[in-house]
């Protein structure tokens, strides 16, 4: 399934889809699930359209219904049906992200691994204020200062997900073009590079720069994430970018078709060693300017 509908009910879907799997999985149909409830089939029908909620009571019968028995794995499951229903702290920004945004920061917030490709730009969860700020003023002409700091905040906000106490794995490939675009000028640039430099040097960052010369930078049309959930599984997810809005991509073959693509830029692209060399490179350049 793809939708360029980004709303609040991402998360409310992937525990959907979950629990649609995990009745598969235990050769039960609608009818059967429903007759563990003890309720109309259509309520079934509704939960695994995410059409409607689940009480934690159900959710605990069907998954003894299913044999789930994980303790870890029924904890997460029951983890994600608790924050559907629940604001996270996005939800102070309300009025000033769109709801679509709002959604994509929830669904960041609940991966645990990201694989991450910008064709164009710096990642976002690796981008200093400055350089965030300069993108608004770009993509709204004309911004006024609260906007722009807003957006900033929301930017710095998002990378608490790599540093947080069970941090964020994040996989990033950008094209060495983003590494020359002059985003907000020549001492905005310095200091995203730097910056890219230090975040490189994170243990749960690895960070890698497809060469300009390389031939997979034909096979880029956009900016693409993967994301990854707990319990293992959860679907992945796949998040892209498109002149007319977003996309998200849920069906297996989707997910699988981006993450072949992402095993082709991984072997194309520099090693972590030899991209940070390059950003130093690019550094050294602006530096003789």
């Amino acid at each position: 399934m793809s939708s360029t509908n980004a709303g609040p009910s991402i998360r409310q879907r992937r525990l959907a889809r979950l629990l649609k799997d995990l009745r598969i999985a235990a050769g039960l149909k609608h009818s059967d699930a429903a007759r563990v409830l003890d309720s109309a089939e259509s309520k079934m029908t509704r939960i695994e359209n995410a059409k409607s909620g689940i009480r934690l009571v159900d959710l605990r019968t069907l998954l003894d219904a299913y044999g789930v028995t994980d303790p870890a794995e029924r904890a997460q499951i029951e983890q994600l049906a608790k924050d559907a229903r629940k604001k996270g702290w996005w939800a102070q920004y309300a009025g000033s992200v769109s709801p679509s945004y709002a959604a994509y920061i929830a669904v960041e917030w609940d991966a645990v691994e990201m694989y991450d490709v910008e064709p164009i730009l710096i990642p976002g969860l690796l981008q200093v204020p400055a350089y965030t700020k300069a993108l608004a003023r770009i993509h709204v002409p004309g911004a006024d200062e609260e906007l722009l700091e807003t957006r900033a905040q929301v930017r710095q906000d998002r990378r608490k997900t790599l540093t947080r106490e069970d941090p964020l794995q994040l996989w990033a490939i950008v094209s060495e073009s983003a590494l020359y675009h002059a985003v907000g000028g020549a001492g905005v640039m310095r200091e995203q590079l730097e910056s890219l430099l230090t975040d490189s040097e994170l243990p749960n960052v690895e960070l890698q720069i497809l060469p300009k010369e390389s031939p997979m930078n034909a096979a880029l049309f956009g900016p693409f994430v993967i994301m990854s959930f707990s319990p293992s599984s959860a679907e992945d997810l796949v998040y892209g970018e498109l002149n007319n809005g977003t996309v998200y991509y849920e069906e297996p073959g989707d997910t699988e078709r981006f993450a072949a693509l992402f095993r082709r830029l991984n072997m194309a692209a520099l090693d972590p060693p030899k991209s940070r060399a390059l950003i130093r490179r690019v550094l050294n350049e602006m530096a003789g300017e």
